[in-house]
């Protein structure tokens, strides 16, 4: 068992007895995102936000081609590939969902900048199904690498849809802020709404996601550790007993929890 998963393992059983404990550990298909012990809500990962409209007008095509082809994928029949492409490029919603769709069917690390992008087209579209799709691929991303306009399309979405109560965009809020990570150093304001939108939902999950994303960094200040604990202790207050005993048992470990540093795998 990994140091991580010792540390989860020790916290969640302290005061659960024979309650079998939730493992967190990073991803092995995603390796930036965090797979917390409690699920995200099921009903709440459906939430649906239009950040951009994207094409809606045929007409609006620079080519009779694409019209026609525009057509042909509205009346249900298939289109090739490259032009599904070149629509999405247009930012058409569902051409960029099915776009998406082959990529993924493809190989989902080899194309997972494609995925990210024409899959954050979809969503931001209103097609919110597309958002696993979207969150798995961009854990394959090289902050260093991805280019910077599809990195603040990314942003853009995940932080609309986290707003708006997706539970699903809100740990990827938290896994992909962060020194190092795609989206950047989270931001003051960046961690005030992840806060409020954890204290809406009131199980105390979003705090428990964040102590322990900051608890993975190595050489963490003791501004650091004081957030760690913060975030502990929120969590702990938290309706869901898995979620608050998981919390309430970092706290009481040595240093609080805050001292200890979970590697990731």
């Amino acid at each position: 068992m990994t140091a991580m998963r010792s540390l989860l393992f020790l916290a969640a059983t302290l005061s659960l007895g024979v309650v079998a404990a939730p493992q967190v550990v990073w991803s092995q298909v995603a390796p930036q995102v965090l797979q917390m012990p409690i699920p995200a809500n099921m009903a709440r990962r459906q939430v649906s936000v239009v950040v951009r409209a994207g094409l809606t007008n045929t007409k609006k095509l620079p080519t009779d081609a694409l019209r026609k082809a525009r057509k042909v994928m509205l009346a249900g029949s298939e289109i090739s590939d490259a032009t599904l492409k070149a629509l999405a490029d247009r930012w058409d919603g569902l051409a960029a969902q099915k776009y998406e769709r082959i990529l993924v069917a493809q190989s989902s690390s080899t194309n997972a900048s494609d995925i990210a992008y024409y899959g954050t087209i979809a969503v931001s579209t209103g097609r919110v199904w597309s958002l696993p799709d979207v969150i798995q691929a961009l854990g394959y991303l090289d902050p260093k690498t991805e280019p910077a306009d599809r990195i603040k399309v990314y942003g853009a979405m995940l932080t609309a849809h986290a707003w708006a109560g997706n539970s699903l965009a809100l740990d990827a809020v938290i896994d992909f802020n962060g020194s190092g990570k795609l989206l950047g150093p989270m931001s003051e304001a960046t961690r005030k709404k992840v806060l409020a939108q954890g204290a809406k939902d009131g199980d105390g999950r979003a705090a428990l996601h964040l102590a322990l994303a900051l608890m993975q960094q190595p050489n963490r200040s003791d501004a650091d550790n004081a957030l760690v604990k913060q975030y502990l202790g929120l969590a702990a207050k938290g309706n869901n007993l898995m979620i608050s005993t998981t919390a309430t048992n970092l706290l009481a470990l040595p240093g609080d929890g805050s001292a200890k540093t979970v590697p990731s795998q």
